[in-house]
């Protein structure tokens, strides 16, 4: 089957290149020339584990191509799916279709075959009604099915959740798209992998829905920290002892200093808007993202304490591990250490910062914070040190080696990867979440 996929993007361009292992034809499709140019050269925009690999494979064997000619690219294909950008639109926190809109006008009038058009991107509930409505009034002489199939990809283990996922989500209105995508998504069923065939309109609230109880789970485990803190429990046992609740379940119950990243933040916001255009309020969601935006702010305080408070913390150095909103990715939006890195700054601080694979993009977003070669080039001469992200790297940091290069043996683990106990033995100060 030749499958189309409309930007090559993060979501796009893993989907494509596991539906090309999968032993599909794929061509993905971007106005971007210069980033086909760079997929055609083996140099990929974004960091994921074995996305390299990945593409290379199936572009040597012939079932993964790019272009920037939409019409040559979906030209015969069975499914053309649309995987653009859907940012909060400045202003109102409403989701930009904008992108979406467009390649459903430009498909529509490139059709020269039955397909079915699938939205991939996250779009509010709705939203596959006006892409029908485009491709209708945009002149296709062919059948056109348009079926929902949301994402649930996982950054920095996107290819696995892939191939091995949960669920796959479908949201289709008739008996042509429901049959392209039992053929689209067939290799899967190998594996077992369970096919979930909903309204369309049902499929889109299915992800926003899913974002926003993740969302919900991670914080409230930060505020359980919080309330640890207070009344002397640690967060890490009162994590596992409900997590071990199969109604509960462990996973999205690790205490930090906030969720970040391209999907979580802006979904949550999408979801209050529509909530809000229905007047169907969810309250709980509004709560989420204000507790959110405040932790964000409050974990940069937590290090201001630890250098002895605001007074005392102007003139002194903190070195910050860690900048992209979790490990194995370089995907900066909405990262807390972003709003971390701005308190200490706004507080007189000088902040040196490492990441493995965040800082090119880091650098636009925080001008003021010195990217380092490594972590013990930040550390060098700081009168504290701050774990902001979990990357393997800073799971085995040289103690010693820090006590000789830093001023103070003063270190905020904002990702609760060490024991208390180790890290107090070695001489240093330690603060973490939720715990003693």
């Amino acid at each position: 089957m030749k499958i189309a996929m409309v930007g090559s993007g993060y979501v796009g361009l893993v989907s494509g290149a596991c539906f090309a292992d999968f032993g599909h034809d794929v061509v993905c499709i971007d106005k971007d020339a210069s980033k086909i140019e760079r997929l055609e050269n083996g140099v990929m925009p974004i960091y994921e584990p074995g996305l390299d690999d990945l593409v290379a494979a199936n572009v040597k064997a012939g079932r993964l191509s790019f272009t920037t000619d939409l019409a040559e690219g979906i030209r015969g294909a069975s499914a053309v799916f649309i995987a653009v950008g859907t940012p909060s639109r400045r202003g109102d926190g409403h989701a930009d279709l904008s992108f979406v809109y467009a390649v459903a006008q430009e498909v529509g009038e490139q059709l020269s075959n039955d397909t079915v058009v699938v939205t991939k991107s996250t779009v509010p509930v709705g939203t596959g009604d006006e892409v029908e409505r485009i491709l209708r009034e945009s002149g296709a002489k062919h059948r056109v099915a348009v079926v929902s199939n949301p994402e649930f990809l996982r950054e920095g283990a996107a290819i696995g959740d892939f191939k091995r996922p949960d669920r796959i989500v479908i949201g289709a209105e008739d008996d042509f798209g429901r049959e392209v995508m039992r053929e689209v998504y067939r290799p899967l069923f190998l594996n077992e992998a369970p096919m979930l065939f909903v309204s369309r309109r049902s499929s889109e609230l299915i992800k926003y829905a899913a974002n926003a109880f993740l969302a919900t789970k991670i914080t409230f485990i930060n505020e359980m920290a919080d309330l640890c803190e207070k009344v002397g429990a640690n967060v890490q046992d009162v994590s596992r002892g409900i997590g071990m609740d199969n109604r509960i379940g462990a996973k999205f119950l690790h205490a930090g200093p906030g969720y970040g990243g391209s999907c979580f933040p802006k979904d949550t916001l999408a979801l209050l808007k529509t909530a809000e255009d229905y007047d169907s309020p969810v309250r709980i969601v509004e709560a989420v993202v204000k507790v959110n935006d405040h932790r964000k702010r409050a974990m940069g305080r937590k290090v201001l304490e630890a250098l002895g408070g605001m007074d005392a913390a102007r003139g002194k150095k903190v070195a910050l591990l860690g900048l992209t909103f979790k490990p194995n990715t370089d995907d900066m939006r909405d990262s807390p250490a972003i709003a971390v890195a701005q308190a200490l700054i706004d507080a007189g601080v000088t902040v040196a910062a490492y990441d493995p694979e965040g800082m090119e993009q880091a650098r636009p977003l925080m001008p003021e914070v010195e990217m380092c070669d490594s972590p013990y080039a930040a550390i060098e001469h700081a009168d504290a040190v701050a774990i902001v992200t979990e990357w393997d790297a800073f799971r085995a940091l040289d103690f010693a080696r820090i006590k000789q290069i830093a001023k103070a043996p003063v270190l905020v683990d904002l990702r609760n990867i060490y024991r208390p106990d180790d890290v107090r033995s070695a001489g240093f100060t330690y603060s973490s979440i939720g715990r003693d």
